[in-house]
């Protein structure tokens, strides 16, 4: 895997991933774009949701709609690391069994998320989730 950062202005840089998509980030506090931290945030995210998503797909369960809001606490001093992260699911559906969602997030958190687990040896990653009827 390979990608490549450049400089554009002030502190906000273009990334390149090795597939060719860009993306914008912004080293002085999110104010042009996303901040390098607010990125691994959300990549957590994505990463946990592609696997939630697939799992319930899988079990065959109608889901309609799912999003993670995503907490995070950062350390105080410098480097200010992230500390502790929450992953919330909130999965919509027509008759979603609760074990199934369990399931899919146990494990998107203990087997498939490599963003999630990867922080988890130095963050402290908790998951939780709501069903939502349709």
């Amino acid at each position: 895997m390979e990608a490549r950062v450049q400089w554009l202005s002030d502190l906000t840089f273009v990334a390149t991933s090795g597939s060719g998509h860009q993306v914008v980030m912004d080293g002085n506090q999110g104010k042009h774009a996303a901040s390098p931290m607010e990125m691994v945030l959300m990549a957590a995210g994505s990463c946990a949701s592609v696997d939630v998503v697939s799992i319930l797909e899988k079990a065959r369960q109608d889901v309609r709609g799912v999003e993670v809001k995503l907490t995070a606490e950062r350390a105080d001093a410098t480097p200010a690391v992230f500390t502790k992260m929450n992953l919330h699911f909130i999965v919509t559906g027509t008759e979603v069994s609760e074990k199934h969602v369990e399931r899919a997030v146990s494990l998107s958190a203990e087997k498939y998320c490599s963003v999630s687990i990867m922080l988890g040896s130095s963050v402290e990653v908790t998951h939780s989730f709501e069903v939502i009827s349709a």
